[in-house]
């Protein structure tokens, strides 16, 4: 059944799982240990991290043929990266707009998915060329 779903498609679904994780885990953070919302984003960052590799490495880009370890680097590496990105924007978006955190951070979440895919089909998951 797998094969029968189109990458992307399947990107998108473990993207926005991941992305769920990060955002419930923020907003958990934020209301209920009244964490400020740019560390709660770190630890929603590192908690969704397991979702997304896991998630892409067994079913987005199934059979690529990268060993674990190098394809986790990557990833760890790529998601670094892309979360870099997301905390700035999340920081000047927090100072600038008058809309609540969880919606700002929906936003910046979503604006970071498109980099990721691309970076994870061209390099992560990406199977050598043979010698």
């Amino acid at each position: 059944m797998l094969p029968d779903i189109p990458r992307p498609l399947r990107f998108i679904a473990v993207g926005c799982a991941a992305a769920g994780v990060h955002w419930l885990t923020v907003v958990a953070l934020v209301e209920h240990l009244a964490l400020r919302p740019l560390i709660a984003n770190v630890l929603g960052w590192l908690v969704a991290f397991g979702v997304s590799f896991a998630g892409h490495h067994h079913l987005t880009f199934r059979g690529h043929g990268v060993p674990v370890r190098d394809s986790m680097r990557r990833f760890f590496l790529l998601s670094a990266l892309g979360f870099s990105i997301n905390e700035a924007t999340y920081a000047v978006a927090l100072h600038v707009s008058r809309l609540g955190y969880q919606v700002l951070l929906g936003g910046v979440l979503v604006l970071v998915a498109f980099l990721t895919w691309v970076l994870s089909r061209l390099w992560v998951f990406r199977t050598p060329a043979p010698a």
